[in-house]
């Protein structure tokens, strides 16, 4: 299988489909060394099929043996020569040692290796194929040459590989296509399909160093120790001791460096030492051995390197791997020593006070608590600026260079908890296993239970983190310490929906005012006003997990707009210094607030980005919400094919996990979407399923409007008696006009017959308020006009389905709309439902429209891309495929027919 080759395979199969019409061609495939020519070249052999493919391949050794290559490629069809003219078949013959004559007329031999070619092609297309073109002897290659340039309506394609930076292959007349390094998502897909065990820090390091190269992404992987590939990697050189790969690549590139200088080898050495490529401290560093520019010349006449005024850089990324690990370990350490010496010396060296650093610990064995100290350095100043994995490897390092039991113990968790920040989780698990928790002081204990926790969330239950949580709050006091413990110990409590598990979190609470949010959110629903009054005013400085907390509880009781602020906070953040083990999280907190206040594009954007950081780094937990809230919006959209699938995958992993609260998310999307369907019975069912998953009300309170309307719908009101006790008792405590408006809403559809139009219109009024839920509202509109209707008020009843179904269609929530349709329509008024701009959006699929929402705020393709984690290619393609069913021509009418200002 090819990854990433699609233009490339396309072109190849069109040259083959016009050689089945008798048009010739050829091509010469270049790039450098395990680019996959030979794998393209095969590809080609296997669309052309059986019995109609010549090949030869190019052999090093055999490089002197003159038309050794053109013999291989012709020996089956030899028996063709008698048919050639004679001086034709005379120069084959001589060419393949057949007359005992010399080839005396190359003219003839190319004339006569184009005649062979297109006769034997006269049974249909003929491919030839000629791979390592550049180890193929001069005679053989002149000759292919000579008859690829003058193919024309033979129905032949020939096809040349050949290797950048060797001498030999030289094909000048002929189109060429170079191979580039695979893009992001082949370089995934190869990853995914063909390595496997690979953490993602070390995943990382290997595409970093791979360029693209999918050789090098094959083999580098493939000579890490089971060691590094748990992602054990130091981030500035490649890792020492790896046992060297097994393939000819390799092989070649460590030949040709044995055959170098000593001088040479050691400037190599040191280069490859190197991180920076700057020719002007690796001279300075050679200098060390004695060795000077000059010493570069055969490593460059040899291809190994390429130079410039100021850099140097190895012409394949396996050079490099070669260099390093075919050197001795005293010469790797010699050469960091060096490069360590080069740097402190430089001028303005403090800015390279972190390179430095990693040199010298790349160049000491054993205890160092000098070295030891400068990588703490590394790591605290690493952690303040978009460094997070750099932070934990420093912090292992420097665990390793110190002696001190005690203080390793506090570097290593410092490392885990630095390496769970930069979603490295399976390297956090491999660090907690090294840890003796004993030896840890408070602060210390307190983030390596925080860690665990984390551990355990990926890999266990969010019981079993709250439980780790909780254990650790009972061995340290300082009230400093347990904040974050706390903290989060309260978020996973919640996940897992036990009731009596956030009773014992809220006995652990201390009653002071920095907890009161957390409170607020494990006591009981009576004193959420009390103790919210004495909470601080200012969260600026409280830690990332606080004010996620502080977020949560936000959206817990109502305050939307709040939410969304606070979540948005929370994204920038986790960009601005790199926290990608927080970003998925942060990303979930966005999603949620802005599904609540309608911004449903904005929300699936976001859900989608937190859905492919969580998978990239195997956070199967925070999966599991993303793909609930995803769900919700497919189920608003009346899209049941998507909703279904999302929501039963939440649901095989939150029920295997004990994660309730995402299961409960994932019922719930599957009960709005059979309400907004007026399936009232199996909306009922969900959302009691979800409600059953839930031991604390405030949990509960987002599905509860939908559980009271689809009870009541059904013919069940008894079963929505206790759900609207429970909202009014949850919009008490939330005291937003958001909750309030909500059980009115619901007050009107089981209270006695003579309140209903006080709730309802006191629900309008509150909606009103606070204009934070279009949804909610365009809801409340719905049942009011349907009870109006009933109570034959229609003038009245159309007012309000009239600006319902306004609302449903504007954010494009089509079985609500459908509803209102129906309703004002039963009321006497007829809708045009093609004057509805998203009538026109409904014709299109969910990933056009979220293309074309994009496209007509004014977004690029290439921006737009980065927004749905698509190639601009395929935004491209989304847009041709929308065009015709908008039945517009171009981007720029897009804004007005959705009537936006663009």
């Amino acid at each position: 299988m090819l990854y990433g080759r699609e233009t490339e395979q396309d072109q190849i199969r069109r040259m083959l489909d016009r050689a089945g019409d008798g048009a010739s061609c050829a091509l010469v495939i270049h790039g450098e060394a395990g680019m996959g020519k030979t794998a393209l070249l095969e590809y080609a052999a296997e669309v052309a099929g059986p019995g109609r493919v010549l090949r030869t391949v190019g052999i090093e050794s055999e490089m002197e043996l003159a038309f050794g290559g053109l013999h291989q490629l012709l020996w089956p069809v030899t028996g063709r020569l008698e048919q050639l003219p004679e001086p034709q078949a005379a120069a084959l013959k001589a060419a393949f040692g057949l007359s005992g004559e010399a080839v005396r007329d190359r003219f003839s031999l190319g004339t006569a290796v184009l005649t062979v070619l297109s006769q034997a092609a006269g049974g249909g297309p003929l491919l030839c194929v000629v791979d390592d073109s550049q180890w193929l002897d001069r005679a053989s290659l002149d000759a292919l040459a000579f008859a690829a340039r003058r193919l024309h309506g033979e129905g032949v394609v020939m096809l040349f590989g050949v290797r950048d930076g060797v001498p030999g292959g030289q094909i000048t007349g002929l189109p060429r296509l170079r191979l580039h390094g695979l893009g992001p998502a082949a370089v995934d897909a190869l990853l995914t399909d063909r390595v496997a065990a690979l953490s993602p820090y070390a995943r990382d390091q290997i595409v970093e160093q791979a360029q693209g190269n999918p050789l090098a992404l094959l083999e580098l992987p493939a000579a890490l120790t089971a060691e590094q590939r748990a992602g054990h990697l130091n981030p500035i050189t490649l890792p020492a001791g790896l046992s060297s790969p097994s393939s000819r690549i390799q092989e070649a590139f460590q030949e040709q460096i044995r055959r170098l200088p000593d001088p040479t080898r050691a400037m190599l050495l040191v280069a490859a030492a190197d991180d920076s490529g700057d020719l002007d401290l690796v001279l300075r560093a050679s200098a060390r051995f004695g060795a000077t520019l000059e010493d570069l010349e055969p490593a460059e006449h040899a291809a190994l390197v390429l130079l410039t005024e100021h850099t140097v850089a190895f012409r394949h990324p396996l050079v490099r791997s070669a260099t390093y690990q075919n050197a001795a370990l005293a010469r790797r350490l010699a050469a960091h020593r060096a490069l360590a010496d080069a740097l402190d010396g430089e001028p303005g060296s403090g800015k390279h006070v972190d390179r430095r650093a990693w040199h010298l610990a790349a160049a000491t064995t054993g205890a160092d608590e000098a070295v030891a100290a400068e990588m703490v350095g590394v790591a605290q100043r690493a952690g303040g600026r978009q460094g997070t994995a750099s932070a934990s490897a420093a912090y292992e390092r420097a665990a390793q260079l110190t002696a001190d039991s005690a203080g390793r113990a506090r570097l290593l968790a410092a490392a885990a908890f630095t390496s769970a920040e930069a979603g490295q989780f399976h390297r956090t698990a491999a660090l907690t296993d090294r840890i003796n928790a004993l030896a840890l002081d408070p602060v210390m204990l307190a983030d390596f239970a925080r860690v665990r926790a984390i551990v355990e969330l990926d890999r266990g239950s969010p019981g079993g983190a709250a439980r780790i949580l909780l254990e650790c709050a009972d061995r340290i006091s300082r009230s400093a310490d347990l904040a974050p413990v706390l903290t989060e110990a309260v978020q996973t409590a919640q996940s897992s929906g036990d009731g009596r598990l956030l009773a014992e979190v809220a006995a652990r609470l201390p009653d002071s005012p920095e907890y009161a949010r957390a409170r607020a959110m494990t006591g009981p629903l009576d004193a959420v006003r009390d103790t919210m009054g004495r909470a601080p005013a200012g969260q600026g400085e409280a830690g990332f997990a606080e004010r996620v907390l502080a977020g949560t509880y936000e959206q817990l009781f109502a305050d939307h707009r709040a939410a969304l602020d606070t979540a948005a906070a929370c994204v920038r953040e986790c960009r601005e210094r790199d926290m990608v083990g927080w970003l998925h999280t942060a990303l979930h907190l966005l999603a949620e607030a802005r599904l609540s206040l309608g911004l449903y594009g904005e929300a699936r954007a976001a859900a989608a980005e937190g859905l492919a950081v969580a998978e990239q780094f195997g956070r199967r937990h925070r999966e599991t919400y993303l793909r609930a809230t995803l769900a919700t919006l497919a189920a608003l959209q009346g899209d049941g094919d998507r909703c279904a699938s999302l929501s039963g995958a939440a649901l095989e992993y939150a029920d295997a996990h004990g994660i309730e609260l995402a299961a409960a998310h994932a019922h719930r999307a599957l009960g709005l979407l059979a309400l907004g369907l007026g399936h009232a019975g199996d909306a009922l069912t969900h959302l009691e399923a979800a409600r059953a998953r839930l031991g604390h009300p405030a949990l509960a309170a987002f599905l509860l409007p939908d559980l009271v309307e689809a009870a009541v719908r059904a013919g069940q009101r008894e079963r929505a008696a206790e759900p609207v006790e429970l909202l009014a008792r949850w919009a008490q405590a939330a005291d937003r006009p958001a909750a309030l408006a909500l059980s009115h809403r619901c007050r009107a559809l089981t209270g006695p017959e003579g309140e209903t139009e006080q709730h309802f219109t006191a629900a309008l009024h509150l909606h009103d308020a606070e204009t934070t839920q279009p949804f909610e509202r365009a809801r409340t509109e719905l049942l009011y006009g349907e009870w109006l209707r009933r109570e034959r008020r229609r003038t009245d009843a159309r007012s309000r389905l009239r600006t319902a179904l306004e609302t449903f269609e504007a954010l494009d929530a089509q079985p609500w709309a459908t509803r209102a349709r129906t309703e004002l329509q039963a009321s006497g008024e007829a809708p045009d439902p093609d004057s509805r701009p998203n009538a026109l959006l409904g014709r299109l699929s969910p990933q056009e429209r979220e293309v074309v929402r994009l496209a007509a705020t004014g977004a690029t393709n290439r921006e737009i891309a980065t927004r749905l984690f698509l190639s601009p290619r395929t935004v491209g393609h989304h847009l041709y495929r929308a065009f015709p069913k908008l039945g517009i021509t171009t981007r720029t009418e897009l804004a007005p027919l959705l009537g936006q200002d663009g």
